[in-house]
């Protein structure tokens, strides 16, 4: 299986995971396990599942006040539960993920809306996260809470 195939499939995991996380009481340690055995998935799978998951719980103030600044006309209370998650796991991609590249968190990001949102959900993440990108020093500066942000390529295989 390709390398991007593990990825997609990671983000895939913990978009749903994430998403049950906000919907529910559910523990997220259980959510987490129960989720990752069910789907029998490698270690490199698990890996990254966990890793954004848990990225995403530890920075969710962060992550919500930068999506707020970028969707003003929005609420983010009432944005729809995978919207609101779908951009919370890119906003930490693109803050924390620093060997991801931008293109990647914002194709990633808008396919997971094609496959899991609503009609014009993928329009709206593009929108959203292509106004982040063009800010990309701020957002990492604001969400490491440096004044320097990381190097990131241009690409990945």
């Amino acid at each position: 299986m390709p390398i991007t195939d593990y990825r997609h499939l990671a983000r895939s995991l913990a978009l749903q995971i994430l998403y049950e996380l906000d919907s529910t009481r559910h523990s997220p340690d259980e959510v987490l396990s129960a989720r990752l055995e069910a789907e029998g998935v490698r270690l490199e799978t698990r890996q990254l599942v966990t890793r954004l998951v848990r990225g995403v719980l530890e920075h969710r103030e962060a992550l919500n006040a930068l999506i707020r600044r970028y969707t003003p006309e929005r609420s983010l209370d009432l944005l729809a539960v995978v919207d609101r998650n779908i951009l919370r796991m890119a906003v930490y991609e693109l803050g924390f993920e620093p060997e991801t590249p931008v293109k990647v968190v914002i194709n990633e990001a808008v396919e997971l809306a094609k496959l899991f949102g609503a009609e014009t959900t993928a329009r709206f993440i593009n929108g959203v996260l292509g106004s982040l990108a063009t800010h990309e020093p701020d957002l990492q500066a604001v969400l490491t809470g440096s004044a320097e942000s990381s190097h990131r390529p241009e690409s990945k295989p």
